[in-house]
C-alpha cells in the first residue's frame, strides 16, 4: 500500500534506538526525509548510516537534548516546516511517589508533556498552512491502564492525551491531525532494564523472568519495535486524514477492556 507520503519531511524525536528509531526507519521507507533526534552523538549519527543504507531516504541526524529550548531550536533549523512530526521521549523512572520531589515531577512533565506540547507549537501553523499534517506522540498504555509505579508516566502522559483531545478537533478541517500510539511491552533497552531489576530481586533468572512474562501477555511475546514503526507510519499517511484525536493501543491484549 502506497502511503503518498514519499517526498514528505519528518521529525522524530529520541530515535536513535529502540522505538523512536523504528519510526524513522518506517517513514524513511515510504520515501520520507527524516531529521532524527537523541542526546548521544556517536549512536545517532551510526543509526542515521543505517537508516540511510536501508531505505536510500535522507536522514539528518541533530544530537541534543529535545527537552531544552537550545535543542528544539537546532532541530527545528534543521526542518522549520515539517509535514510530519513524531513526539517520542523516554519514560520516568518507576517508583514509590512518596519518594519523588518536585523535581523528579517537573523533569517528567517537561520531557512527557511540555516537550511535545512545544514542538507541536513550533510546526502545526506551517502544516495548515500546507493543508497536511500528521503529529504522532508515543506515549505509553499507562494513560489506559494506569501502572501504580510508573506514576510520574501517568501522570505526565495523560496530561499529554488530555492536550491533545481538544487541539485534534481545531486542526482536523485543515487536513492536519493529532494522534497517539500507546504502546505497551515492546522490546526495547527500557523493557530489558525493567526485567533486569525484577530478576535481581527475584530467585529467578533473567530468562525465567523474561518467560514469565511474555507468558502474561495474551500474544505470548513482547512487541517488535518494527510493528509500532509501521503503525506510526500509517497514522501518517495521507489516507488518515479523517483521524484524528485517536488513542491506539498497541499491547499485544493486555487490556481487558471492550472499549
Amino acid at each position: 500500500m502506497d502511503l503518498g507520503i514519499g517526498g514528505k519531511t519528518a521529525i522524530v524525536c529520541a530515535s536513535s534506538k529502540g522505538l523512536g528509531k523504528a519510526c524513522a526507519r518506517s517513514l524513511a521507507r515510504e520515501g520520507v526525509d527524516v531529521v532524527i533526534n537523541s542526546r548521544g552523538a556517536d549512536l545517532l549519527e551510526a543509526t542515521a548510516r543505517e537508516i540511510r543504507k536501508e531505505t536510500g531516504a535522507s536522514v539528518t541526524p541533530v544530537a541534543c537534548d529535545i527537552t531544552t529550548a537550545e535543542g528544539q531550536a537546532k532541530v527545528l533549523a534543521a526542518c522549520p516546516r515539517p509535514d510530519i512530526l513524531v513526539n517520542n521521549a523516554g519514560g520516568p523512572p518507576p517508583g514509590d511517589f512518596r519518594d519523588w520531589d518536585r523535581g523528579d515531577w517537573i523533569e517528567a512533565v517537561t520531557a512527557n508533556m511540555i516537550t511535545p506540547i512545544e514542538m507541536i507549537k513550533a510546526t502545526v501553523d506551517g502544516m495548515i498552512a500546507a493543508k497536511f499534517g500528521r503529529i504522532v506522540n508515543i506515549t505509553s498504555m499507562s494513560t489506559k491502564i494506569p501502572i501504580p509505579v510508573l506514576g510520574l508516566s501517568n501522570g505526565a502522559r495523560t496530561g499529554l492525551a488530555g492536550f491533545v483531545a481538544g487541539l485534534a478537533r481545531q486542526t482536523a478541517k485543515h487536513n492536519v491531525t493529532v494522534n497517539c500510539l500507546l504502546p505497551g511491552p515492546f522490546e526495547t533497552d527500557r523493557l530489558r532494564s525493567s526485567l533486569e531489576i525484577a530478576a535481581q530481586n527475584s530467585d529467578l533468572s533473567y530468562e525465567e523472568v523474561r518467560a514469565a512474562r511474555a507468558a502474561e501477555n495474551p500474544s505470548g511475546r513482547f512487541g517488535d519495535p518494527a510493528e509500532l514503526g509501521d503503525a506510526c507510519a500509517f497514522l501518517c499517511g495521507a489516507q488518515m486524514g479523517f483521524v484524528t484525536g485517536q488513542h491506539f493501543l498497541m499491547d499485544g491484549g493486555f487490556y481487558p477492556g471492550t472499549f
